[in-house]
């Protein structure tokens, strides 16, 4: 056999011979890069290709004197270099990865995954993202096809969101938004670091007897309806024979016609055949108004539902009109608190004390969590909560924390403590 045959020979039977050795040893680069820090010496790389290879195809065995001055010394040579080559290049490429890859991976760090930079966008000093939704809506297995109007909207509609939460969050928030707007009993949303929206959604499956709280009756009644009632918000109806409190299931009033405005219509509305913004509680947006976050009435005669105590709802059975007075729910001021946090660049994070951490049997002050971790412990639940925890309040393994803190600095506290 000539020459070029026996080398040619040789690199076939080298590649078939060499893929163990070669696999083996750039997963062993791999471990030890990731695990240790340390490289395996090619010496060893080279030991371990030619004992691999001997077990697997022979080829030790035939790196004999004898062998090499036979006639197939030309093939068995090549066979040999071809593995101890692939088998180097197979650990440098496993000692690369293992030196490139992530230390810590859980899931925690999967769920915290945030967005991409370059899809932010500043609005008054904070970030926002617009999230897109990728392809059309699809279906939800063991559900009905959603409508077609309803998946239209939905896709075309305008997302926005905080940019400074995970994307698992903004996963949430998007879903319950999507519930609240078409009344939509499921919704499965995924939302890539490039803020695109993948969304499978159930049609509605009920109209209004679904929202009635049980032990309660939902009341038509016409009125002259304040502008701005969105479905929630409690009223009082007067009529002659007294007022009667409730919670709004549905309103829909006929204020004047506003001017066109298609790009000021919300996700929630549709365009009438004039073009203007319909919701489901008017004829118009107002021009000067901003859009709503969902569907609120515009003013004027209409009808007003309720969802009302069983034993009011007679009275107003009995009359044909009312008067609605829309009742104050006050001010969040917890809500407040939590914004002029956030804009200090502060966040909230609620998390339980683990077994033999360091403040698990020691009390606020002898931890030093305040000079030590940078974050304040707000309130403390042992049996009961308490707010602002004094230094000398002790904790135990089990005990939950509402902490506050830079976001650097919780993800330092919860990676000791809890």
């Amino acid at each position: 056999m000539t020459l070029p045959v026996e080398i040619l020979y040789g690199i076939y039977l080298g590649v078939l011979t060499g893929i163990v050795p070669a696999l083996v040893a750039g997963v062993l680069g791999f471990v030890f890069k990731y695990f240790t820090g340390v490289t395996i010496p090619g010496f060893g790389v080279v030991v371990l290709a030619l004992a691999i290879a001997g077990v697997n195809g022979g080829l030790l065995a035939l790196n004999d004197p004898t062998v090499r001055n036979s006639e197939r010394a030309p093939a068995v040579l090549t066979a040999i270099l071809v593995v101890l080559m692939l088998s180097l290049y197979a650990h440098a490429q496993g000692d690369k990865l293992g030196a490139t890859a992530p230390r810590r991976m859980s899931l925690r760090t999967i769920r915290d995954r945030t967005l991409s930079a370059d899809v932010i966008e500043r609005v008054g000093g904070r970030g926002q993202v617009r999230i897109d939704i990728a392809g059309s809506v699809g279906d939800m297995e063991g559900y009905p096809p959603l409508p077609a109007a309803i998946r239209a909207e939905i896709t075309d509609g305008e997302w926005k969101f905080p940019a400074d939460v995970p994307l698992s969050e903004l996963e949430t928030r998007l879903a319950d938004r999507l519930k609240t707007e078409y009344d939509l009993p499921d919704v499965a949303v995924t939302i890539d670091e490039r803020a695109r929206a993948t969304v499978s959604a159930a049609p509605p499956m009920g109209g209004l007897s679904k929202r009635v709280p049980p032990g309660q009756r939902a009341v038509s009644v016409s009125a002259l309806v304040p502008t701005g009632i969105a479905r929630g918000d409690e009223v009082r109806v007067f009529t002659d024979d007294g007022a009667v409190e409730g919670t709004v299931l549905s309103a829909k009033s006929g204020g004047p016609a506003a001017k066109p405005n298609p790009a000021s219509a919300s996700p929630g509305t549709a365009a009438g055949g004039d073009g203007v913004p319909r919701t489901d509680g008017g004829e118009g947006a107002a021009a000067e108004a901003p859009p709503p976050s969902a569907p609120t009435t515009t003013g004027g005669e209409g009808r007003v539902t309720l969802a009302v105590d069983r034993a009011e709802a007679s009275t107003l059975l009995s009359v044909d009109r009312g008067r609605v007075l829309v009742a104050s729910r006050g001010t969040h001021r917890e809500f407040e608190l939590t914004t002029l946090l956030r804009r200090a660049g502060k966040r909230f994070r609620r998390m339980t004390v683990r077994a033999d951490g360091p403040l698990d049997g020691h009390s606020l002050a002898d931890a030093a969590v305040r000079e030590t971790y940078d974050v304040v412990v707000v309130a403390a639940k042992a049996e009961t909560w308490t707010v602002a925890p004094r230094g000398g309040a002790t904790l135990s393994a089990g005990d939950e924390l509402f902490v506050v803190g830079t976001r650097e600095a919780l993800d330092g506290f919860t990676e000791v403590a809890t």
